[in-house]
């Protein structure tokens, strides 16, 4: 890196007679310490919260051991009630103690570390054309909109690489997860699971649900950056109210994209030797599409998204004022 690099990139630097080599080293020492604790912090957040994400995945695929119970809604309505995220979670840990709430947790370490890994060599090797945030409130509009599409375009290439990279481990983390609906231990372990799904569908399997998660992260991000993009320059002008435009951005956009997640996770299980991507607990899919149609049919596309407050959307009954599940999963409640 010559020195007209390091100086755009460390401009703050108030060294007399300062050697280029020496602060580059120095500089990039520090970006690597940043990195390696923004890693040791991903690791910690992810032990704390895998076992709402593992409950969570459960959802996702349609996994609902606990009966939905009767109850009403905010207007009074007769409705049925499932089983909050913290209550699956002790449901979980009933049935395989503490540890058994931990089921997926390496691999899923490991691809978080592949994801970032991936994602900071792309950085590294796109051209930084970065502006100074001086520079970007004083540009015109064309130019401004010509560095937002150069900066979407390389948050999707990086994305996509990272989700590329990362999603081998991805899927055997759900199928990992995914055999506590049989309570089967078909994968067992980080390396058993690689050999075992090789085995079963050979390089493609290491991909199932590929598509639809790369497709759900694209359309969330163009989604994002573009309504930030658009609040940034035509309705908020205040620099504070900015800070928070992307995040919320990013939320409402995840929300809009979530039934991408769905699809991906149930298609990773779906059609494999395992009780929760075999019928009755899941139909065999011809594609990602046909997943799509029939969680979409089903009025499921969204289960999970909601953790807190959790209604059965399922066929059921209204009886005497009382909700009552039709389905045949749920008959020992009539």
């Amino acid at each position: 890196m010559d020195e007209d690099n390091l100086n755009r990139f460390y401009p703050n630097l108030d060294i007399e007679e300062p050697d280029p080599d020496i602060n580059y080293k120095h500089n990039m020492s520090k970006q690597k310490g940043n990195s390696w604790s923004n890693y040791a912090v991903r690791i910690i957040v992810s032990t704390a919260s895998h076992p709402l994400e593992y409950a969570k995945v459960l959802i996702q695929i349609g996994h609902e051991p606990i009966a939905p119970r009767p109850t009403t809604t905010l207007f009074g309505r007769p409705a049925l009630k499932l089983p909050n995220i913290f209550e699956y979670v002790r449901y979980i840990k009933s049935v395989d103690g503490l540890v058994g709430c931990y089921r997926g947790f390496v691999p899923k370490v490991c691809g978080n570390l592949a994801s970032a890994i991936a994602s900071q060599k792309v950085i590294d090797h796109l051209e930084s054309d970065k502006e100074d945030e001086e520079e970007l409130s004083e540009a015109d509009e064309d130019k401004r909109t010509e560095l937002f599409f150069k900066s979407v375009k390389k948050d999707l290439v990086t994305r996509a690489t990272a989700i590329v990279v990362s999603h081998p481990f991805h899927v055997v983390t759900i199928r990992i997860m995914a055999q506590f609906v049989g309570n089967e231990t078909t994968y067992n372990g980080l390396f058993a699971s690689i050999m075992q799904i090789y085995k079963e569908s050979g390089v493609k399997g290491f991909f199932s649900g590929l598509v639809p998660r790369i497709l759900g992260d694209v359309f969330s991000l163009l989604l994002a950056s573009a309504l930030a993009y658009a609040f940034n320059t035509y309705v908020f002008e205040d620099k504070e109210l900015q800070m928070y435009t992307s995040a919320t951005m990013s939320f409402i956009a995840s929300a809009i994209t979530y039934p991408f997640q769905v699809v991906s996770n149930c298609m990773a299980v779906a059609g494999t030797s395992l009780a929760a991507g075999s019928p009755p607990n899941m139909p065999f899919y011809n594609s990602w599409l046909d997943c799509w149609s029939d969680l979409s049919r089903r009025n499921q596309l969204k289960r999970g998204s909601s953790l807190l407050i959790r209604y059965y959307v399922g066929p059921q009954l209204i009886i005497g004022g009382r909700a009552i599940p039709s389905d045949k999963n749920f008959e020992f409640m009539k």
